[in-house]
């Protein structure tokens, strides 16, 4: 058959190929599936010489996790540069406290003070936000409330924290102002039944 109106014919060009360096199946699996760092987070008891440790780890996540809600003066009454360390140890060792600790660091922290049925405080490192820290500590909370035979734990909660306890099933009793230094902050009353 005659060929009318075809292009002509192209001889096809044949790239040579790259030969590419023979790897070993471990290098091949690695290409495929690079490691993923692998860290170890530990939730123990609080102990004295942590105090220092919490006190900075405190003063940086408030001056700026919480400064999308509170003012520079509020964040300054809240968490001044210069804390009461013995204060600080002493109702840290007076109360059920937990350090959680990643790589040797802390990253944060939590407390429950059994008598008055008060989830005091919950702080995560600035730079370990939504990992699940503040739930793994929470959960420990709530568990030492149960086994000490707390019905109902309340929680003063911030601003910024307020969304998460929500989630875990606190509700709200109030909204309050607490004042300190003559700065009032608001923070929220909250209270979950075990």
């Amino acid at each position: 058959l005659p060929r009318k109106n075809l292009p002509p014919k192209r001889a096809l060009r044949r790239i040579p190929q790259q030969r590419t360096p023979q790897r070993n199946p471990l290098q091949q699996n690695l290409l495929r599936n690079p490691p993923l760092r692998v860290s170890r987070m530990e939730l123990r008891r609080y102990a004295p010489e942590d105090t220092g440790e919490i006190l900075r780890l405190f003063y940086e996540t408030v001056h700026t996790v919480n400064a999308r809600d509170y003012s520079p003066e509020q964040l300054a009454v809240w968490a001044p540069e210069k804390a009461d360390a013995s204060r600080w140890q002493q109702t840290l060792s007076a109360h059920q406290s937990y350090v959680a600790v990643e790589d040797g660091q802390i990253v944060g922290f939590a407390d429950l003070d059994v008598p008055a049925a008060y989830f005091d405080r919950l702080y995560i490192h600035k730079d370990y936000q939504r990992r699940g820290i503040a739930a793994l500590l929470a959960d420990q909370i709530e568990r030492d409330a149960r086994e000490a035979g707390i019905a109902v734990l309340e929680v003063a909660a911030s601003i910024t924290a307020r969304p998460f306890f929500e989630k875990r099933g606190y509700r709200l009793v109030r909204e309050q102002q607490v004042e300190r230094g003559g700065v009032f902050l608001t923070n929220f009353v909250m209270e979950k039944a075990l």
